[in-house]
């Protein structure tokens, strides 16, 4: 069960994102919802919530990242993570840390990080051997 309903995140190129978030939520097993072409980009993972959102900020301004703060993915698979990162990098996102172990967060956590096209800051983990 999740806690959360769906998380946003802001792009001033809905073009652009749509292309890096059908690759990177795709290799963690998410898919794109069917949306109008008016609507945010949408994505579900097995038809569940969080949904994750990606909109132009409806005050018109640009929309920012925010520093310090970044959302993580769920991977049930260390390849996961690493096809997390590499798609990622082959899709316009940067790289803010590599697939591997991250012992001082506790045992078996394995992680990646990248920034989006947008910049904003997203995180696969898996908490398991593989």
């Amino acid at each position: 069960m999740t806690v959360l309903s769906h998380i946003t995140l802001g792009t001033n190129d809905k073009a652009r994102s749509a292309r890096f978030y059908d690759a990177v939520l795709g290799a963690i097993g998410f898919d794109r919802l069917p949306k109008p072409p008016e609507k945010p980009l949408a994505y579900e993972r097995d038809s569940h919530m969080p949904t994750i959102y990606i909109y132009s900020p409806e005050d018109g301004r640009p929309a920012t990242w925010g520093n310090g703060t970044h959302i993580a993915f769920l991977a049930e698979r260390r390849e996961q993570v690493r096809s997390f990162h590499e798609l990622a990098l082959k899709n316009g996102g940067m790289d803010e840390g590599a697939p591997g172990e991250r012992p001082h967060y506790g045992p078996d956590y394995y992680a990646a990080y990248v920034r989006d096209p947008d910049g904003n800051k997203l995180q696969a983990v898996c908490y398991g051997p593989d």
